[in-house]
């Protein structure tokens, strides 16, 4: 009598490789569409929710930046997975690895049909609130380019429970799907610049805010001694702890000046710093609309005796500057920083 040998039922190695498969494929669905969302609103922004703003912002891209993160990471974890997990599943399976393979292709297909389907929820809803229309369809295209390389790859494993049939347009979708992924990490560095030129900014924009924390001391200092400093050494005062802020690029020569005038009774003096960049400016969509940064401060810049700089909200040209040397002239206006009474 022949003894038939029982296939095991449920291999470990199977329903891990099963469940990273969903959860690489689902975080990369939300952070394809997240990121090509986010760089649309960029590259098209809406007059209603942005403001005109004169320099970099390092939130800006807050959101870019984490989902770009997210996708060049699970994307390519995915393609393994799904290498090996399609490896597997040619294989002669056991009962319950069956049921698995079936469940877990049915989940998938359940959570990116929710998926797609609150983002179209989301976008229908901004359209008819007044979304702009090109980007509005822009953001169905991509939507729908998600739903059909998901859809067209899982029914078909759903058709074909052993995936022994690969078609040829099996095979073009899996190489627009790269090419898709790889198209939208490059169009992100478009919009955001390059990470040398996001380093950059972030360089001028801690200039802008280390010659706005100058110029408040440099009024301070007015108010309670009733004349401009000689120089910025003046400013550093141990009991306050208060130091004269050095340019991030000193070790390459650059240096923040100071320029009074010395005539009598003048309260003119200039401020100067090197900058990598000429000054961002433009319509920009933002999402943290309370801060927006130390370079989007009001037109009238006052400065206060409790703050280095305000944190309104607003346009502020006075820190306009282009590649190089730049400096700011500025006249302290007695009516609105009178002297401190003794």
């Amino acid at each position: 009598m022949e003894t038939s040998i029982q296939k095991p039922s449920l291999t470990p190695k199977f329903f891990f490789l099963s469940l990273g498969v969903v959860v690489t494929l689902i975080t990369s669905v939300v952070s394809f569409l997240v990121l090509f969302f986010e760089t649309l609103n960029k590259k098209f922004p809406d007059a209603l929710n942005s403001v005109y703003q004169y320099g970099y912002n390092t939130y800006d891209y807050e959101s870019i930046r984490s989902t770009l993160a997210t996708l060049i990471i699970f994307f390519p974890v995915f393609l393994i997975l799904s290498y090996f997990w399609r490896k597997l599943s040619k294989t002669e399976l056991g009962v319950k690895d069956n049921i698995i393979l079936k469940w877990m292709i049915y989940l998938i297909i359940f959570i990116a049909s929710l998926v797609v389907v609150i983002d179209l929820v989301i976008l229908v809803r901004y359209f008819v609130s007044g979304e702009i229309t090109s980007r509005f369809i822009f953001k169905i295209i991509g939507t729908a380019l998600v739903a059909l390389l998901v859809g067209y790859n899982y029914f078909s494993a759903l058709k074909n429970h052993e995936l022994q049939t690969k078609t040829k347009l099996f095979t073009i979708l899996g190489f627009v799907s790269v090419f898709l992924f790889f198209g939208l990490i490059i169009w992100s560095f478009i919009i955001m610049g390059s990470p040398k030129m996001q380093r950059a900014w972030r360089l001028d924009n801690q200039r802008v805010t280390d010659l706005q924390s100058l110029q408040y001391q440099i009024i301070n200092y007015y108010q309670q001694k009733e004349k401009l400093p000689v120089s910025l050494t003046d400013l550093s005062n141990p009991i306050s702890s208060y130091s004269v802020p050095v340019d991030p690029e000193f070790a390459k020569g650059y240096i923040y000046e100071y320029e009074p005038n010395l005539l009598e009774n003048s309260l003119t003096f200039k401020l100067c710093a090197t900058f990598n960049k000429k000054i961002p400016q433009g319509w920009n969509e933002s999402n943290f609309a309370v801060y927006k940064g130390p370079m989007m401060l009001e037109s009238d810049v006052r400065v206060s005796s409790t703050a280095d700089y305000p944190t309104s909200g607003g346009v502020n040209e006075s820190w306009n500057h282009d590649i190089g040397r730049t400096c700011f002239s500025r006249t302290i206006d007695k009516d609105i920083y009178p002297i401190y009474k003794k």
